[in-house]
């Protein structure tokens, strides 16, 4: 009994770094639930008395059950109805979730990483988020250190030819602060103005919630998209700051059910991106917030 008393003990002192692992990896923190879950029926299963770094073995069994999963998520994500996005997780009380540092994180960023290989995305999780050695992520990954070298510096550029040198915390806030206004108010050359010229918004409603279900692009018609709902969207909703993923995010709700997750990717264009998370099985990691 002592045994598993201790065995329990390791486990859920290494958890949130297991969990940041993890929910990178995948883009979603029901499964990542479940893949710990995984983890823990392994770690209980193995010889303990053997291994002697648990911590990392057990990023190790983390990172390449992950790796395993992200090929099955991806397919998922191909015939997913609508845009897809990550499930947003509240960082208010751990804004690094885990990790050394706050990488890999934000929802945009999860959402650049689904271009990359599972075993990209891996080693470029566990160097930027976790600040693994390379010779670390060459053995969890199963490669050299040169090859893992290589997969964190294909993730790197990858994704810095991808998106814009991202605004600050303060700025992102005031620019979603900003945009929630003009979007109640139907105020089009407020939106066009607060939004870059090829902004885009997307909507995931995942085939249950009403939403958009392809992107809608360029600042004059997210802005027309924007003020053609306003009427009726935002009829009796609670519009309540939440810390979503790192950044600032609204949680709207209704008869105190939050029903849309929203946030915006900012740089010095203005608002790059527009994310409403609608899907409602997306939501449970941040309703309770």
């Amino acid at each position: 009994m002592q045994d598993l008393d201790d065995a329990t003990a390791v486990f859920a002192d290494v958890r949130p770094r297991l969990f940041g692992i993890a929910y990178r990896m995948l883009g979603s923190a029901a499964d990542a639930e479940d893949l710990l879950q995984d983890v823990w029926l392994r770690w209980q299963a193995s010889d303990r008395a053997a291994v002697r770094n648990p911590a990392a073995y057990l990023a190790t069994a983390t990172t390449r059950l992950a790796i395993n999963a992200t090929k099955t998520a991806y397919a998922r994500h191909e015939t997913y109805v609508g845009p897809w996005l990550p499930e947003p997780v509240d960082t208010s009380a751990d804004p690094q979730l885990g990790a050394e540092r706050g990488a890999a994180l934000e929802l945009a960023v999860l959402l650049l990483l689904e271009k990359l290989t599972p075993t990209e995305r891996a080693a470029y999780v566990l160097r930027e988020a976790f600040d693994y050695p390379y010779v670390q992520i060459a053995e969890i990954v199963q490669t050299t250190e040169v090859a893992a070298r290589q997969l964190v510096s294909r993730a790197r550029k990858h994704l810095a030819a991808e998106r814009r040198a991202p605004a600050g915390l303060t700025e992102q806030r005031r620019l979603l602060t900003a945009f929630v206004t003009a979007a109640q108010e139907g105020d089009l050359s407020t939106l066009e103005e607060l939004f870059a010229a090829d902004v885009i918004s997307y909507s995931d409603g995942g085939g249950v919630a009403r939403a958009s279900r392809i992107p809608v692009r360029g600042a004059t018609t997210v802005a027309k998209y924007v003020r053609a709902f306003h009427d009726r969207f935002w009829v009796g909703v609670t519009v309540t700051p939440a810390l979503v993923n790192g950044a600032h995010a609204m949680l709207l709700s209704r008869d105190g059910e939050v029903f849309t997750v929203l946030t915006v990717t900012a740089s010095a264009q203005g608002i790059d991106q527009v994310l409403w998370m609608m899907n409602p099985g997306k939501l449970k990691a941040v309703a309770a917030v």
